[in-house]
């Protein structure tokens, strides 16, 4: 594996030949992670069945799970999906950003069957992330890139995370320090009768529903045949065990709270991690799966979380952190 370090916001690195060399580690089928604005993604060509099996492999992932479709522009989106007016005014809104939409899949589309697990939908987004915009539209094909972790376990949203977890499974890591979301796209299914909430993510339900002014429908958890990724009732899981909403802390638990607030029996936790000093539920999530992966190395008896707010993109930190405490 080949690390590349850069800086956030570099654009400058098309200029630099290991540019081409990524491009054609993804054209000759390998995984290459890279940063998005939300965590790190797998990438590999998703219009390749045996690359996408790659990223099955590597994340052991099951395959009935689908892998999001990342391109470089709504117009590059369109040649995959069906967009209806809602889906135009979503993207419009949001794109490029932390969105994905599932649609009908277009007939057009050259993504492979194995990346939409045999679904007659995909799901796609344009990221706000100028080396995956950069890669899809050189290579000329949709990138599959879920999360760069093991699957179930916590997402990576730093370039050690994913080294930790699926470096002899790459060929580049590509290096631009922690993601700034540090939560996964918000995913909105448009099939069907009524918009669909199926993962909250990076852009709050509420925003959305201005947009499209209407309520959105919430899917419930699938473990057998999930619509998108995220579905699934264990997911996002450390190797400890977590409790939620907790009023008191056990000896030597790792404690997550947000804001001043502290449970009873704070002092006997074994080491504590504010999501955000000041209660702000942005920098919450940006730092939520960084305190996980922490908290679960800082404790041998468990991981206590004291209640988050359920607004705004409570909503999403919430949802990671029930999957995160679900029976394995």
């Amino acid at each position: 594996m080949e690390r590349w370090q850069l800086a956030a916001q570099d654009t400058d690195f098309k200029k630099d030949e290991r540019f081409a060399r990524v491009c054609r580690a993804i054209e000759a089928g390998e995984l290459v992670a890279v940063p998005t604005e939300t965590v790190y993604g797998l990438a590999a060509d998703a219009t390749n069945g045996q690359a996408c099996a790659r990223i099955y492999e590597a994340k052991g992932r099951p395959q009935f799970n689908p892998l999001i479709s990342h391109v470089e522009s709504l117009a590059a989106a369109r040649r995959h999906g069906n967009f209806t007016a809602d889906a135009e005014r979503l993207a419009d809104a949001f794109w490029p950003g932390p969105l994905t939409l599932v649609l009908p899949r277009a007939g057009s589309s050259t993504v492979s069957q194995l990346a939409t697990a045999g679904l007659e939908t995909i799901a796609i987004r344009v990221p706000n992330a100028p080396f995956m915009q950069a890669l899809a539209e050189a290579t000329g094909k949709p990138l599959a890139a879920p999360s760069a972790n093991l699957s179930g376990r916590i997402s990576g949203t730093t370039a050690d995370d994913v080294s930790h977890d699926l470096e002899p499974h790459l060929a580049f890591l590509i290096d631009t320090g922690p993601t700034s979301v540090g939560i996964e796209s918000t995913i909105i299914s448009l099939v069907g009768d009524q918009p669909t909430l199926l993962r909250p993510g990076g852009i709050a339900r509420e925003e959305i529903e201005a947009v499209l002014n209407t309520r959105l429908v919430s899917a419930g958890t699938n473990d057998s045949a999930p619509a998108a990724p995220g579905m699934m009732s264990s997911h996002y899981a450390p190797c400890s065990s977590v409790r939620l909403n907790v009023t008191e802390v056990h000896q030597g638990e790792a404690l997550i709270t947000l804001g001043t607030a502290l449970p009873a029996g704070a002092e006997k936790a074994s080491q504590r991690f504010n999501l955000s000093a000041e209660g702000n539920l942005r920098e919450a999530a940006s730092n939520l799966f960084i305190a996980l992966r922490q908290a679960d190395k800082a404790t041998q008896v468990g991981i206590a979380v004291a209640p988050i707010p359920a607004t705004g993109l409570g909503e999403a930190i919430n949802d990671r952190l029930l999957r995160a405490a679900a029976p394995r």
